[in-house]
């Protein structure tokens, strides 16, 4: 059973490139100004803006347990720019704890300021749309060039628990990861 659980959960070759930045454009989204709701797995989800993004996977990490994990059961740390070039990577070290994601430097001189980090990064809690894209999430490795379109989102229960996403790409601890819908994922 444990051979099991360590081929399943082993990251497999990573994709490692040459230096230099692989992604050059930042994530783009689009505030919605009167968005549709809609029911899934016994939730609200309700989109607060269009969400596009390529990007450089950092870091993924799969749940089972939990009321998160049932609606997101794979998290995935995203760079571009600087955090796309293997140079700057390589002097990192990036961790990920209790579904958020930590840097810091591999020695004492950082390759790229804090701020550059998380400005350039995001920790996405992932909901795929459908079952195309859960298997494709399924399949991401770090060090994956990855497409994804779909929602930043706010979701609801009947008992009142609910969880949001940030709008924002500058702001750091509680709540400021990335909730996404996501309706279409490329690998490349």
């Amino acid at each position: 059973m444990l051979v099991l659980i360590v081929a399943y959960l082993w990251p497999g070759n990573q994709p490692k490139y040459p230096p230099g930045v692989l992604v050059t454009e930042e994530p783009s989204q689009t505030l919605i100004q009167r968005p549709t709701p809609w029911d899934a797995k016994g939730y609200r989800i309700t989109p607060l803006a269009d969400f596009r993004l390529h990007g450089r996977v950092l870091l993924t990490d799969r749940y089972f347990l939990g009321r998160e994990a049932d609606l997101s059961p794979l998290d995935l740390t995203v760079g571009w720019r600087q955090l796309s070039d293997q140079a700057v990577i390589d002097r990192m070290v990036l961790l990920r704890e209790r579904r958020a994601f930590s840097f810091r430097p591999k020695g004492n001189e950082w390759p790229v300021s804090a701020g550059d980090v998380t400005r350039q990064t995001a920790n996405l809690h992932t909901i795929p749309a459908n079952d195309e894209v859960l298997h494709t999430l399924r399949n991401v490795q770090r060090g994956n060039l990855i497409e994804l379109s779909g929602y930043l989102v706010k979701v609801e229960a009947p008992d009142g628990w609910h969880w949001r996403s940030s709008l924002s790409r500058n702001d750091t601890g509680p709540g400021a990861c990335e909730l996404v819908w996501i309706e279409r994922l490329v690998v490349r």
